[in-house]
């Protein structure tokens, strides 16, 4: 039976779970993107209570082109999540040290759950202190982030290190998820990941 579904609809993955751990927490609290690191992070269904994100909706930007610019759009994008070894990976490739998740907006470093970024869609985070989020697929990176780290290291030619952002994070940017059952989180929590069954859509387009 699977292999007459691959042949005819593409290739099945099973549901699957996995385990991780929350590295490091942090909020925006300010008038702009850039985080700050915290203990405890208390959500409810607007996101982080107290964050710049939060909210039920958002203004659609540039990654919604069929919205005209500023339409309010459900918030899909309460909370940016990124992993400690993909970022390591963006650091190593731009030739720095280190890059700090607070420059990038991170609200909620992940560590030991491999490939963060490609994790599908609907994927489904669940945290020891009873926050459950749901995640929409890759965060693809952006000049405006990369110019926030070339502001925090301070050279001279921002768009060049904005540039090397986008190039270095692509496939290691991170997530965007939405808060689908509030609760808390805290440093170090254990987090339970479930993954949806996936099925590549594969149509005979020549049909």
């Amino acid at each position: 039976m699977t292999d007459l579904f691959e042949s005819v609809h593409g290739k099945r993955i099973a549901a699957r779970k996995i385990t991780g751990r929350v590295r490091g927490l942090y909020i925006a609290s300010g008038q702009d993107f850039v985080t700050q690191q915290v203990d405890h992070l208390q959500c409810d269904h607007g996101g982080i209570i107290g964050d710049y994100h939060y909210g039920m909706t958002r203004k659609a930007g540039g990654r919604e082109p069929w919205y005209e610019r500023g339409t309010p759009i459900r918030n899909d994008r309460q909370l940016s999540l990124i992993s400690v070894e993909e970022l390591e990976k963006i650091a190593a490739t731009m030739g720095l040290d280190a890059i700090r998740p607070e420059w990038i907006g991170a609200n909620i470093v992940v560590e030991g759950i491999a490939d963060f970024t490609l994790l599908p869609a609907g994927t489904v985070l669940f945290f020891d202190g009873g926050l459950t989020l749901k995640l929409n697929g890759l965060n693809a990176p952006c000049k405006i982030v990369g110019t926030s780290i070339a502001q925090h290291i301070g050279v001279q030619n921002e768009a060049v290190v904005a540039l090397s952002f986008v190039k270095a994070a692509k496939y290691l940017r991170g997530q965007t998820g939405w808060v689908e059952r509030a609760g808390d989180v805290t440093a170090f929590d254990k987090i339970a990941v479930r993954m949806p069954e996936q099925i590549c859509y594969a149509p005979d387009w020549s049909a």
